[in-house]
């Protein structure tokens, strides 16, 4: 038995064979710019984010964990996240980057003349806070006067 005989030389054999392979070949191409064409550009962006990164960057890791850049060296980073806490990690653990100047608050023009009972809104805000911790203690200690 010869290979020849095995394909056979029926147009509609062929004509079935051809299917198949532009049907193989649309699958491949919409796998190619569905999946494997943006992965390879997020992998592209990620490694100039970490090429980019330098010392007084506030970066997260993909723990979650936030911190700003100390030290950066060839394979690892060096992330302070405390006072007095500094965690070396490798470059790989960094999920995102925020540059100083995104992470510096937006400078206002114009005070906020919303004041309110003669007291400015950043003391109205610490007083909030203060009765939120409050009715978290009292809660705590099993006397809560909101019943």
């Amino acid at each position: 038995m010869n290979v020849f005989s095995l394909m056979s030389s029926d147009p509609a054999t062929q004509g079935s064979m051809m299917t198949t392979f532009i049907t193989f070949a649309l699958i491949i191409l919409i796998f190619y710019f569905l999946i494997i064409r943006p992965q390879k550009k997020k992998d592209k962006e990620a490694k100039k984010m970490l090429d980019a990164m330098k010392k007084g960057d506030k970066v997260v890791t993909i723990g979650g964990i936030h911190g700003t850049i100390v030290t950066v060296k060839e394979q690892t980073v060096v992330i302070k996240v405390d006072d007095s806490a500094r965690i070396e990690f490798s470059k790989a653990a960094i999920s995102s980057v925020i540059s100083k100047e995104k992470s510096a608050p937006a400078k206002k023009d114009k005070p906020n003349m919303e004041i309110s009972k003669g007291e400015a809104p950043a003391e109205e805000n610490k007083k909030a806070e203060e009765e939120a911790t409050e009715a978290e203690v009292k809660v705590e200690e099993g006397t809560d006067e909101t019943k």
